[in-house]
């Protein structure tokens, strides 16, 4: 059986100080509730083939946070391996978006665990603009390869130089 697959999108905009900052989303649920770091992740969700990785990750950002994804250049982040397996694949995508006006999609869980009461959950409680630094200290660890291959494709120029020049790594 093939492994799990999501796909997102990493938005970014030109920061305060002249930098960049990235949109990240804190998972949501109680197993996440009182943590930060190594707790966010770029809005993304699971897709099965064959649909296409970029058409999920479009789909996704619209259940994850309410609202539709950004129109613009997708320039491919490629894929890492997050530690329990599963495979995601990112674009990242120049945007704007209010925190405020998430509307988050929502789970089910079985919570507390073992009383066979399903209570709703949001699949992310908040969303925030963050430097590249201060999101490496918030992003799932396998994540925050993303962030370095941004920085390569902005450094290529004008938003992207259109191409992941970066070697395809799914082990990382």
């Amino acid at each position: 059986m093939a492994g799990k697959r999501s796909a997102g999108l990493l938005l970014h905009r030109g920061g305060a100080d002249g930098g960049i900052e990235v949109l990240v989303a804190h998972m949501g649920g109680p197993l996440w509730a009182r943590r930060d770091a190594g707790a966010w992740s770029v809005p993304k969700g699971e897709y099965v083939p064959p649909e296409e990785p970029l058409a999920a990750a479009r789909r996704e950002f619209t259940e994850e946070l309410g609202l539709p994804p950004p129109e613009g250049r997708y320039v491919p982040l490629g894929d890492v391996r997050q530690a329990g397996g599963k495979v995601v694949t990112v674009w990242a995508v120049a945007g704007d978006l209010d925190p405020a006006a998430i509307t988050p999609g929502t789970f089910e869980l079985e919570w507390p665990r073992g009383s066979g009461t399903l209570r709703s959950f949001p699949e992310v409680d908040r969303v925030a603009w963050c430097t590249p630094e201060r999101a490496r200290a918030r992003l799932v660890t396998a994540q925050r390869e993303f962030l370095d291959r941004l920085a390569d494709a902005l450094a290529g120029g004008a938003g992207g130089a259109g191409e992941d020049r970066r070697p395809h790594r799914p082990d990382r």
